[in-house]
């Protein structure tokens, strides 16, 4: 029986993305909030007790927000070729005296688990999955807690895979998207289905209702999502430059740095296909970068961070979806009230 959603409705029918390794902070969830839309925190790569820590922030202020985890769906990786890659590497990490841990790779779950026990224990309006599918009983077990459960992705086949779970709704995301692509499959390659598109051959597909996400970044084009029949927009990777975001200093220069002329899909960085500025390391280690996530993320994790301090933007994941050009330096509240501005973006 579908669930009553309508504590979901909100003033502007613009969501802001969950973007894990630190943009969306508790001020950006609270700012969209106060906007009239509805926030969602990154659970990906923080620890259970970090992830209590700014569930309890915005519990006390945002209202209706969101939590996102990441599924459990490693990618393996050839042991002789991820040393391959680490030696190839090196050479880049030696010019911040760092040793990469190129010996074995480092396979985790991201603490599923405890995540999982946190979010039945302290419940929050809406839990987002990506990257993977909950088995049913989580989900069931999350929403008997009063959790609102929805899944990520890409294509009309997991949008029908979702569905068997139980989950509540969709966010259907487009290969537009910044940063890592939810697809259930990173080994296979991402079809170049426009939005609109894919919104309408999933609802076709699934009677759930349907978020849009990936390459949203004016406000034509959240009214083209709503008129292909999304509830609302979901946006990342324009409001990374605002001043709630807690993208990096560089990465928020880069942005609109005019020698960055175009975005990539590359796995170079983490092992799994992802949406970035292109770069030095995305031309030079692409070609020579194998699938294997979560070892590759381990693996360059150190020398992001130390490309990241150092301001080396040659060597940083600069996520970023195709409509990079549109993010502003400005509060999170003006860029997504601008985004609602278009006649066709209706409420829900």
């Amino acid at each position: 029986m579908p669930r009553d959603l309508s504590r979901l409705r909100t003033v502007l029918p613009i969501w802001a993305a969950p973007m894990a390794g630190g943009p969306s902070t508790p001020a950006l969830v609270q700012a969209a909030a106060r906007a009239g839309g509805l926030g969602f925190l990154a659970g990906g790569y923080k620890t259970p007790a970090d992830l209590a820590v700014q569930i309890t922030h915005v519990r006390s202020s945002a209202g209706i927000f969101g939590v996102n985890l990441f599924v459990p769906n490693s990618v393996p990786v050839d042991r002789d070729t991820y040393r391959a890659y680490a030696r190839a590497l090196q050479p880049e990490a030696d010019r911040y005296h760092l040793t990469l841990p190129g010996a074995l790779p480092t396979e985790d779950d991201d603490a599923w688990t405890d995540k999982i026990e946190l979010l039945l224990e302290s419940p929050v309006p809406l839990v987002s999955f990506t990257f993977g599918l909950p088995c049913p009983d989580t989900v069931r077990a999350l929403q008997d807690a009063g959790s609102l459960v929805a899944q990520t992705v890409t294509t009309p086949a997991e949008a029908l895979a979702a569905a068997a779970t139980g989950a509540d709704l969709l966010i259907v995301q487009a290969p537009a998207a910044g940063g890592h692509s939810a697809t259930l499959h990173p080994t296979r390659p991402l079809a170049p289905v426009p939005l609109p598109d894919l919104i309408s051959d999933v609802r076709h597909t699934v009677p759930l209702p349907v978020i849009g996400a990936g390459g949203i970044a004016t406000s034509a084009d959240v009214a083209s999502a709503v008129r292909a029949g999304a509830h609302a927009a979901m946006v990342g990777t324009v409001l990374l430059r605002t001043r709630e975001s807690g993208a990096s200093a560089p990465h928020k220069t880069a942005l609109a740095d005019p020698a960055f002329t175009e975005t990539v899909l590359t796995h170079a960085f983490t092992g799994r296909p992802a949406r970035t500025l292109r770069n030095r390391f995305t031309d030079t280690y692409e070609p020579l970068a194998p699938l294997g996530y979560p070892a590759l993320h381990h693996l360059t994790s150190p020398l992001r961070k130390a490309a990241t301090t150092a301001q080396d933007t040659e060597l940083i994941h600069l996520w970023a979806g195709t409509g990079y050009r549109q993010a502003r330096n400005e509060h999170a509240a003006q860029t997504l009230t601008r985004l609602a501005a278009h006649p066709e973006a209706a409420r829900w």
